[in-house]
Order: C-alpha cells, then sequence, then structure tokens
C-alpha cells in the first residue's frame, strides 16, 4: 500500500482503516493480499479516471479529496426500499468487485503458470489433455460459478498484454478475457517461464506471447516457409526412395526442424551474429548438413555408395558413419545476404556428449574475436528428449551457462521430442511432467509447440532468437513431433509402441497439411507448390549425378578446420625433421620467475603466500626450479610469445596442493586479487586465462576439448582435482580426445594434468589409471619401427593419437607443455603430474635445463653407472617411483650395480633411447618397476615393447604389486609394507 500512495494522508487514513477493519477475520478488502490489485487500480487511476470502474473512481477522488476511506466508498443507488447502513454498504459491494477483480486475476496468473498443460502440443492427439481434466487454478467455474458473470467487464492488471494496447484496451468483458488467455496458452504453444525471477523478463515474454495479432505471418514469411518445408520433407523422401535399406535416422515427422532453424539463423544474422556452431544427434543430422550448413549433396550421397574408396585411406584415419560427421561451411544468408559461418560438430552415438564440446568451441571463438558480449557466435545445441531428460551432461553443461569464463551468453536449445526414447515410453524414462524441466535449474524460458504448426513454430523461434539477443541466455524449443520410423528406418517400433504407430500411420504429412491449408488462404496456388517441389527435385537429382563421380574426402567434413596451419593436403607446414628447440632465453625466463614471486604493491597477501613467493625468489636466486616454476615458466614463456593460455579444471586457481597460486586474493578486500601471469609485460603478452570450474569432468573436460578446436595457436590444459577424477569424463576421453583425429579429421592439441602417485591416500586418490591412457594408444607393439631416422621422434609424435607422460623433473614439465605448441601439428598431452614430487627436495631443475637448445627428453639415462659392463640390473621405470628406488639404491650402497632409467614419455614408446639403454648395460637383468598393482599402471603397455626392442633376446621381468580389483589400498601399514616390499624386490630380488 505505501508504495502506490502518493500523499501521506491518503497513507495514514487507510491504514488506520485497515488496523480498525482487523476484528473482520473474512473482510477482504483492502488487506495485504489485495495489495497488488489496488496498486493496479489507482495506478490506472490516476493516468486516466475514466479507465475503472466508476465505484473505484469515486472511492480514489473522495481519498484524494481528504475523506477517510470508510466514508470514501460512494454505492451505487439501490432499487430496495430497505435502509442499509452506510458502513455494510462499504463492506459488502466494495468486497465484492475487488474479489471479482482478484479473481480475474488470479485466473490470468493461471494461465500463465499452468496453461500449457491444456495447450494441443501433441500431433497425435495422445497426451494432450482435455478441457474437461484441466487444473482446478484454470477452471472458470471455481472463480465464477454463474454464467452471467461472462459478460462482466473487468479492468486488466498491468501482468498482462491480452488487451491490445494500441487500442489503449483496458478492460474486456470475462468471456474474452478467458478467449484471449486460452489461445495464448492452450493452442499449439505452450509457454512456461513463471519460474524466471525477473518481473521484467516475464513481461517480456508476456507480451510476445500474449499481445493480440503477435502470431501473424504475412504472405512472404509463409511462402518462405513453405519453400523451406518442401526441401526438409523432400530431402528425406528422395534418401528413402533412393537408399532404402540404408539407415539415415530422418527427420521424418519433425521435418519443420530445418525452417526453424534456418528462421533462427535469418533473425540472429540480422542481429548481428556472424558464426554459428551447432551440436546435436544423428536424427536429422544429414538434413540440417544439406539444408542449413549446405554441405553439397554430391558429397552427402556419395558417402551411401558402398563402393566409393575413401582417397588416400591412410592420411584420412577410419572415417565415421555419415550421420555422426560435422562440417564447417561459410556461405551467405537467404535472409539478410551477409557472410556467415556454420560449424556442424562431429558427435559420436552418446547423443549430448557434444553438448559441451559446442559450447567450449563458441567460447574459444568468442575469445578470439573478443566477442564478449556473445553478439557474434552463438551456439545452437538440438537434443532428443530422452537424451535431454536422461543424460547428466545436459545438467552438467547448463551449470557452466552464467560462469564468467564458461559462459557463451545464451544458448538456442532445440528438443525434438519423439515423445519415445528408442523403444521406451517417456512414462517410464523420466520423473518431470516435461523432458525440458531440467532447463529451470538456469532460469531458461521454455516453449513447447506442435510441430505440426509450423506458423507457431516460426513465432516461437523468433521469439527464441531475439531472447537470446536481448538477453543473452539460454531458451529452450521443445518441436513435440513424432518418429514416423523407428529408431532407424530399418526397425519395427509397433513392437512396443502399437498405438503410437497406430495413429502415425494415419497422420497426414506436415507439408501436406500447410500447403492446403496456404493453397486455401490464397497465399500460392496447387501450380506454384507443385513446381516448388520440382525445383528442388532436379536439385536432388543434380547432386546425385555428380555423386557418381565423387570420391569420398574426408577432409571435406572437418567441423574446425585451421586455415593456413596445414598444407592443402592436411600435412603439416614445417616439415623439418626434428621437432624445434624448446628453450628459452635466461633473462626471459628469469622476468617470469620475478612476475611470480613478488606481491604487487599495495595489495594484502597472506602471510604464508608472502613466505611462498620469497621461498620461490631464493629458489631462483640459486638458479633452481621447482615443479610450480617450471609450470608458471611454460606458460609465461608462451605468452610472452603470443601465445594464449587457458588452465581450467576443480581448484586450478590454487592448486589442488596449494603449490601454484596463480590468483592471489587480498586477505582485507573482497573480490580484489591479483593474477601475476598477466603481468609479465601487461601491454604485450598474451591472455592467460586460469579459471576454477565447476564440480564438473565430464562438461568441463568436454568444453576445454572444443575450446582447443578452434585455435591452434594456444595451449588448453584441464587439470584433475585427482587423476582419477578424470574416469566421469571417460566418454569425452574415448570419443573425442583419443580418436577424434582418426574419426574426424579433427586434431586437438588440448592437455590433461593428472594428479597421479601412490602415497597412502586410499583408491581414489592414488592413480590416474594410467593403462587406460595407454590401452587407447594406437601404435602397434609388434612392429619394430625404423630407430635410425633422424626424425624418428618427430614422426612418431606425428602418426601417434596422443602422448601419455610422466615427468619426474620440473624442466621436463616446461618442456612437453611447449613443445605441445612448438610442434607443427597437434596431438592431445595426458600428463600424470606429481603430488608429493611438488616440493621433493630432489625433484628440482637447474635454470640451464630450460635455456636455448634444450628440450623435452623422452628418457633420461642413469649417468651415476660410467661402467655399464659391471652393472648386474638396469631398471626401467616412470614418475615418482625413481626418487624412492634412487634412495633405497644409494642406502644399499647398490648404485655401482642398478642402473636406474626413467621413462618418460611412455608413449609413443621411446623406443631409441631404451635401445640404447639395453646396449649400454648388456649383461644387465631387465626390470620395469611400478608402484601400481600388475593390472594396472604402464606395465601392460611397456612389456611387449621392450621385449621387441630387446629383439626378445632378454628377459624383461615385473617388479611391483600383485594385481588387484582395487588400485590401491585405505590402510597406511598396509601401504608402506607394499611400497617396501616393492622397492627391495626392484633392487635385490628379495621382498625384504
Amino acid at each position: 500500500m505505501q508504495r502506490i500512495l502518493s500523499s501521506a494522508t491518503f497513507r495514514k487514513s487507510c491504514t488506520t482503516f485497515l488496523a480498525s477493519r482487523r476484528p473482520f477475520s473474512s473482510d477482504s478488502f483492502m488487506n495485504g493480499s489485495s495489495a497488488t490489485y489496488i496498486e493496479q487500480m489507482y495506478d490506472s487511476w490516476k493516468k486516466d479516471p475514466n479507465s475503472v470502474h466508476k465505484s473505484w473512481n469515486a472511492y480514489f477522488a473522495n481519498i484524494k479529496g481528504g475523506a477517510r476511506p470508510e466514508q470514501a466508498y460512494q454505492a451505487p443507488p439501490s432499487l430496495s426500499t430497505k435502509h442499509v447502513p452506510v458502513s455494510a454498504a462499504v463492506y459488502d459491494i466494495g468486497a465484492h468487485v475487488i474479489k471479482d477483480h482478484q479473481n480475474v486475476q488470479a485466473l490470468i496468473r493461471s494461465y500463465q503458470i499452468r496453461g500449457h498443460c491444456l495447450a494441443k502440443l501433441d500431433p497425435l492427439d495422445i497426451s494432450n489433455r482435455p478441457f474437461s481434466d484441466m487444473p482446478a487454478e484454470l477452471n472458470i467455474n471455481n472463480y465464477f460459478p454463474e454464467s452471467s458473470d461472462m459478460d462482466k467487464v473487468f479492468q486488466l492488471p498491468a501482468t498482462t498484454f491480452i488487451g491490445d494496447r494500441s487500442r489503449n484496451e483496458e478492460t474486456l468483458p470475462l468471456r474474452e478475457i478467458l478467449s484471449r488467455l486460452q489461445k495464448t496458452y492452450c493452442g499449439s504453444i505452450g509457454v512456461e517461464y513463471m519460474f524466471i525471477n525477473s518481473r521484467q523478463k516475464c513481461d517480456w515474454i508476456r507480451e510476445r506471447f500474449e499481445s493480440p495479432g503477435c502470431f501473424t505471418m504475412n504472405s512472404e514469411q509463409k511462402r518462405t516457409l513453405l519453400a523451406r518445408l518442401v526441401r526438409s520433407t523432400r530431402f528425406e523422401e528422395f534418401l528413402a526412395a533412393k537408399w532404402s535399406s540404408e539407415k539415415r535416422f530422418g527427420l521424418d515427422g519433425c521435418e519443420v526442424l530445418i525452417p526453424a532453424m534456418k528462421n533462427i539463423i535469418d533473425l540472429s544474422t540480422a542481429a548481428g551474429v556472424e558464426s554459428y556452431i551447432i551440436g546435436m544427434p544423428h536424427r536429422g543430422r544429414l538434413n540440417v548438413l544439406a539444408n542449413v550448413a549446405r554441405q553439397p549433396l554430391e558429397q552427402i550421397f556419395c558417402r551411401f555408395n558402398a563402393h566409393v574408396d575413401p582417397e588416400d585411406k591412410e592420411g584420412q584415419g577410419s572415417g565415421d558413419v555419415k550421420y555422426h560427421l560435422g562440417v564447417c561451411t561459410e556461405l551467405p544468408n537467404h535472409a539478410t545476404g551477409k557472410k556467415i559461418k556454420i560449424a556442424v560438430v562431429a558427435n559420436p552415438s552418446h547423443l549430448e556428449a557434444v553438448d559441451p564440446v559446442v559450447q567450449g568451441k563458441t567460447r574459444a571463438e568468442q575469445f578470439y574475436k573478443r566477442d564478449t558480449e556473445g553478439k557474434s557466435v552463438m551456439s545452437i545445441l538440438l537434443h532428443g528428449d530422452a537424451a535431454f531428460a536422461g543424460q547428466g551432461v545436459v545438467y552438467e553443461t547448463f551449470h557452466l551457462t552464467d560462469l564468467p569464463d564458461y559462459t557463451t551468453k545464451g544458448t538456442i536449445h532445440i528438443v525434438v521430442n519423439n515423445q519415445i526414447g528408442f523403444t521406451t515410453d517417456p512414462r517410464v524414462a523420466r520423473s518431470s511432467l516435461y523432458c525440458t524441466d531440467v532447463a529451470k535449474v538456469v532460469e531458461a524460458p521454455i516453449f513447447h509447440v506442435n510441430a505440426d504448426d509450423p506458423e507457431a513454430v516460426m513465432h516461437v523461434c523468433s521469439v527464441a532468437a531475439e531472447w537470446r539477443q536481448r538477453w543473452a541466455k539460454d531458451v529452450v524449443i521443445d518441436l513435440v513431433c513424432y518418429r514416423k520410423f523407428g529408431h532407424n528406418e530399418q526397425d519395427e517400433p509397433s513392437f512396443t509402441q502399437p498405438l503410437m504407430y497406430h495413429k502415425i500411420h494415419q497422420q497426414t504429412p506436415v507439408l501436406e497439411k500447410y500447403s492446403k491449408k496456404l493453397v486455401e488462404e490464397g497465399v500460392v496456388t496447387k501450380a506454384e507448390f507443385e513446381l516448388e517441389k520440382q525445383k528442388y527435385e532436379d536439385v536432388l537429382k543434380t547432386g546425385l549425378d555428380k555423386s557418381g563421380s565423387q570420391r569420398i574426402d574426408n577432409r571435406a567434413w572437418l567441423d574446425s578446420p585451421w586455415e593456413g596451419f596445414f598444407n592443402r593436403d592436411g600435412s603439416p607446414r614445417h616439415p623439418g625433421p626434428r621437432i624445434p628447440s624448446t628453450g628459452v632465453a635466461k633473462d626471459k625466463l628469469l622476468r617470469i620467475g620475478d612476475a611470480i614471486s613478488i606481491p604487487p604493491p599495495d595489495f594484502n597477501i597472506h602471510k604464508v603466500l608472502k613466505r611462498t613467493l620469497e621461498g620461490r625468489k631464493h629458489m631462483l636466486e640459486r638458479g633452481e626450479v621447482d615443479w610450480a616454476i617450471g609450470e608458471s615458466f611454460a606458460f609465461g614463456s608462451l605468452l610472452l610469445e603470443g601465445i594464449d593460455v587457458r588452465l581450467s579444471g576443480q581448484d586450478v586457481e590454487r592448486g589442488t596442493f596449494s603449490h601454484r597460486h596463480h590468483v592471489l586474493h587480498d586477505q582485507l578486500v573482497d573480490m580484489k586479487d591479483y593474477r601475476p601471469l598477466n603481468h609479465i609485460a601487461p601491454d604485450t603478452q598474451a591472455r592467460y586465462t586460469v579459471c576454477n570450474s565447476s564440480l564438473s569432468e565430464f562438461a568441463v573436460l568436454g568444453f576445454e576439448v572444443g575450446f582447443s578446436m578452434s585455435n591452434p595457436h594456444a595451449l588448453v590444459c584441464w587439470e584433475a582435482q585427482f587423476g582419477d577424477f578424470h574416469n566421469n569424463a571417460q566418454c569425452i576421453i574415448d570419443q573425442f580426445i583419443s580418436s577424434g583425429q582418426d574419426k574426424w579429421m579433427r586434431q586437438s592439441g588440448v592437455v590433461l594434468l593428472l594428479p597421479h602417485g601412490y602415497e597412502g591416500m586410499g583408491p581414489e586418490h592414488s592413480s590416474a589409471r594410467p593403462e587406460r591412457f595407454l590401452q587407447l594408444c594406437s601404435d602397434d607393439p609388434d612392429v619394430m619401427p625404423d630407430i635410425s631416422q633422424e626424425s624418428f621422434e618427430r614422426s612418431q609424435l606425428l602418426n601417434c593419437n596422443m602422448q601419455v607422460i610422466n615427468c619426474t623433473t620440473p624442466a621436463n614439465i616446461f618442456h612437453a607443455l611447449r613443445r605441445q605448441v612448438t610442434m607443427p601439428f597437434r596431438k592431445p598431452l595426458i600428463v600424470m603430474t606429481p603430488k608429493s614430487l611438488l616440493r621433493h627436495p630432489d625433484a628440482k631443475s637447474p635454470i640451464s635445463d630450460m635455456v636455448e637448445g634444450t628440450r623435452f627428453n623422452r628418457l633420461i639415462p642413469d649417468k651415476s653407472c660410467v661402467n655399464g659392463d659391471q652393472v648386474e640390473r638396469v631398471i626401467f621405470c616412470s614418475g615418482k617411483v625413481f626418487y624412492e628406488l634412487a634412495k633405497e639404491r644409494e642406502r644399499r650402497e647398490l648404485s655401482h650395480k642398478v642402473a636406474i632409467a626413467r621413462v618418460e614419455q611412455i608413449s609413443p614408446f621411446p623406443y631409441d633411447l631404451v635401445h640404447t639403454e639395453l646396449k649400454r648395460f648388456p649383461n644387465a637383468k631387465v626390470i620395469w618397476a611400478q608402484e601400481e598393482p600388475k593390472n594396472m599402471g604402464a606395465w601392460s603397455y611397456v612389456q611387449p615393447r621392450l621385449y621387441r626392442t630387446a629383439n626378445y633376446e632378454r628377459r624383461i621381468e615385473y617388479k611391483g604389486r600383485a594385481p588387484n580389483a582395487s588400485v590401491a589400498t585405505g590402510n597406511k601399514y598396509h601401504h608402506h609394507n607394499e611400497q617396501n616390499k616393492m622397492l627391495s624386490s626392484a633392487l635385490t630380488d628379495s621382498d625384504r
């Protein structure tokens, strides 16, 4: 009340009146719940006294004149001769009028909240809810039980736009109010938005759905829609006719998707968007490639020809099925004439796995374009109904929406809602009313629409495109459709959905229904419609004719081409025999050292961190580098060379083990921080992004893979909190990282930093599971490569699918990270990073190991053994176990008998360097020692390669833990006992 009363007298008198009426518990007049309604009445009256009921006009006029509220109301003349006290009239009639208006407001709000429950969304009319089964809050009889009430005229509240504001339509009869509400919320569109905690955004949506005439399309728009429907429909029919036995996962039953996507792109392009990143499952992919991305039809059709061999099979990988492929095209937009880029990202059958990849790629393009508002690059994600509700990565990806270093400023989600998942009924496939309910977690408005009403679909798409541009927030379009065939065209769906498919077989295709509607409206003639079909038929036939001489070229299906990075045939542009040196001038390293060891002035740094930075400074003065400094040297030197660096993951800013501290926090000023690596040479260096992620592995790793796809001239790293946490992202590792190049000709230089090492922390915090990555490495253990070539190291890296390393020195991690960028090609790098070695006194490197001319050491030989003939055993190992073996060897005084070689790069396997070590110690027993159980770790990978390197002439012995189901013991005593046995056995064959 206080906000709407403009004078102190009015406020005071009404307050007194309200207090006087408290004993009457049934009196609803001017109580707290009426405040919103009275506010709207009073605001309308101030603008135009004639816009409200006469009783309200008199009431507000009397109040303004100074009357008390209980005196201000004037009842209309009564036909009754019976005397009625004035106070009773004020109460009885005033309360009735207000209650009716309140009921109208409640009715409007109920339709805004629950009207979608009665929307006619299902084109099959199976799940549509009849009005007889409406929710109680939508039943008019619960508000106005008398039929005579339907003709009463009511003031419209400010929270609705059903009145025609162009005609100042501020009052409507109840009958018309109900009619307009049902037309808006219970037709072919169901709108969910009232969960959004913003009145401004809710009003914005209301205006675009409630305003009279907002659904109107002009004739030109209808003709364009029809032409696009023709292309979408005829494309599927053409494929079905020519390749009836082939799986294509067609769009039959949701042909309106193509006009929907093109409408979104048209409107977004007009608003300034230049680049679109699209992710989608396999259903409809070929149609999207042909009619949205406009991939040449002959390229698509030739993939149906089983007799066409790919060009240059060795250089083009194994390829993938046609409905998983991606593409990147540049083309003029039909509506605006502007040139746009469309990238459809390749995706495996793990339907939603591509979601975070698309978001990462989108964010990267925005980053490099400095598009901080998302105005020129946007993402569109397509989903299936069952996957959208059922796959957790959808939720994980949504949670990145508003995170500062992950947001893409709004994504348009389109759900192709088949109302079935393979053979599973949605009634047993999800617990929510709609498959889209997950989107509410980020307050994304959800527009459900009947896919057999193309004009309603176009309106929803127009609002969605405008929403994304206006609010930079996600929005969901739920295209409720049907799947004409089974999960694929060879499947028989009526085994499990007999009623649904009985309906589908009787269904009139949407193109037929819509063309008939436009002919009846006089928008097109029957002849014009047939001509449009024939024109596209000719286009399809031309594409088919060309496909006969077409050879499959996987290079034409790149979703992320790197302009100028490769030669035209896909080979590296710099074919030198060796990987360039990764060393850096000493003065540059010291400059970086100053940046990471000297806090800024006027900054209240934590006292412990102050000592840490001072310790770094003293270490550098001694010419030494620990792991944290080595990593910072790698990042900082790349930044000075103009290479952007991004490090993402859980707690990476500080580091899980409190070693990194790449973000310093002021201890007295909230949200004030300092990022040292962005202050080495602020005016000339590249950008360093270090960002703590949400507690997600699947989505965040997928995001970083997508980010790495956009630009080869950057270093993109993801760090797991503990190494084994990557198993929550195994799908990304299997489907994108290890096999992406082989399937899709797509290279990625993404780096995975996985803390690894047995230190008694139990099964979940010991191993980063190196065996899983090594199993995915594609080199053949039975083939001995030609190690005499000067280009051996480069050739191995070029031909591998990914690298797996387990470094023991800060210098080596420095070189490994820099090598990722200096190589003339890109390969994923999997790093088993240390934990205890972060502060191990022996795990330091001299700065001289990082200066110009130095490089990554794939194997570090044992330089302490001068006379190789006297060495009795040579132990090959990897990672921190080296320091434990070396310490135990020294304690036992075995340095002259035992050599220890560190295999820093496990894959690709350093055959040449291992061969050299074996030759150095011809009389030695050959041992592989590891901390992990025998069925884990690197043993299964290195064993056949060690044998092959030794030409099967020497026995290779394993020393380590026995095979086990669990990664490690959770008992400290058992851990130390196992570790000591392993060390003793490796050095002496005795477990004591």
